[in-house]
């Protein structure tokens, strides 16, 4: 039985997730995946035009995950503080259970490749910044916080989720996303 079109470009893509999870950062060549998957190069361009299509396949999947998680939380919760805590919990979550979504999200996997991805990886975290910029604002509404603070809090805290995401791709995986990060998280925004 044939796979269908669709699910043949999924499955290119989870395996060049998986392959991003190594942690010795090997460069990853479309030979090296085509031979992953057991296919010619020439059948990953029957899919994908090039190499940074796949990427870009990779950040439409994080982009969608990541978004459409943070408008359930805003949805469900009214709360701003509350929001932005559960925000950066999931963000810091969504990296402990990705870490080859985690080197496309730091920039480490798209180094050498197209720069329009790394561009698209800075808005996908102005926009993150922006969410968190609009839980405090509500916050602040609330007499939460001082409406002053909303846009110092929400960088720092975009900092610390890069800098968390950071580490976990610099130790090749050994310093979890997650460690210590409800107390941290709670002191930002206390």
């Amino acid at each position: 039985m044939a796979t269908k079109p669709g699910e043949k470009k999924l499955h290119i893509l989870q395996t060049l997730a998986s392959m991003l999870e190594n942690p010795k950062g090997e460069k990853i060549t479309t030979a090296s995946l085509a031979a992953r998957i057991g296919v010619s190069e020439a059948a990953l361009y029957r899919h994908f035009a090039s190499k940074a299509q796949m990427f870009e396949g990779l950040i439409e999947f994080i982009e969608s995950s990541v978004f459409g998680l943070i408008n359930q939380i805003t949805a469900q919760q009214e709360n701003g503080l509350l929001q932005a805590q559960e925000i950066v919990a999931m963000l810091l979550s969504f990296s402990a259970r990705n870490p080859g979504m985690t080197k496309v999200m730091t920039g480490y996997a798209l180094i050498n490749e197209d720069e329009r991805l790394q561009v698209r990886m800075n808005q996908f975290v102005d926009r993150i910044e922006l969410a968190l910029k609009q839980s405090l604002r509500t916050a602040a509404m609330a007499g939460q916080i001082p409406e002053s603070d909303v846009a110092v809090r929400a960088n720092l805290i975009v900092s610390v989720v890069l800098g968390r995401w950071q580490r976990f791709v610099k130790t090749s995986f050994k310093h979890d996303p997650l460690e210590n990060s409800k107390q941290q998280i709670a002191f930002l925004l206390s």
